[in-house]
């Protein structure tokens, strides 16, 4: 008797505690967790490209759709996922075919980003659009390039879909509570990719 009261207690221990877990709303315990990295290089990216001692190969220009730039002397060099830096030694390697010992400094001038990173923003948003990410960018920076959410809009039943671990996970947010009420608690991190959901209310 006394093993099947404990089992009993057991068992409600763990629905009690499942219950907690499926109920929770806001960002999960590891949200904060975003790891640094260095700004990597997207289409639409504007880029100005600086080659020391020879401005006649020094000017800015865009990251085509296809990740790849064309500059003076060199054609169709992928840049899309590189660093800066990354980008500059190649640069240089392909200028040394014309250039005695090149020198250059690539500066990002426009961010876009990889498609990988951006944040998604769709449903009942006021602009729903791409954003490039952003270091220590939260909900609330979100909310603001957005423009807020809709009158339409269920804000306390947002979700972020965000990939941990190489698996989608999806998890509520409280707009509303940010927003209209100026409930702090409610601003959670953001993380390159996430895409946040804003469904429609129906009443």
């Amino acid at each position: 008797m006394i093993r099947l009261l404990a089992a009993g207690a057991v068992i409600l221990g763990a629905l009690g505690l499942g219950g907690c877990a499926a109920s929770r709303s806001g960002a999960p315990s590891d949200a904060g967790a975003v790891p640094q990295s260095d700004y990597l290089i997207g289409p639409g990216d504007s880029l100005s490209i600086i080659v020391w001692r020879n401005p006649e190969v020094s000017q800015v220009v865009p990251v085509r759709p296809d990740g790849k730039i064309t500059t003076p002397l060199v054609e169709d060099l992928p840049a899309s996922g590189k660093t800066s830096t990354e980008l500059a030694r190649d640069i240089e390697k392909a200028l040394s075919k014309f250039i005695q010992q090149p020198v250059v400094t690539v500066i990002v001038t426009g961010f876009v980003g990889t498609y990988g990173e951006q944040i998604r923003v769709i449903g009942q948003a006021a602009r729903p659009q791409s954003l490039p990410y952003r270091r220590d960018m939260s909900i609330l920076d979100v909310m603001i390039a957005v423009g807020g959410v809709t009158e339409f809009a269920a804000g306390n039943k947002a979700s972020i879909i965000r990939n941990i671990d190489g698996k989608q996970q999806q998890f509520t947010v409280r707009l509303n509570d940010l927003i209209k009420d100026g409930d702090i608690s409610a601003n959670v991190p953001m993380r390159p990719g996430d895409i946040l959901v804003i469904p429609e209310s129906f009443f």
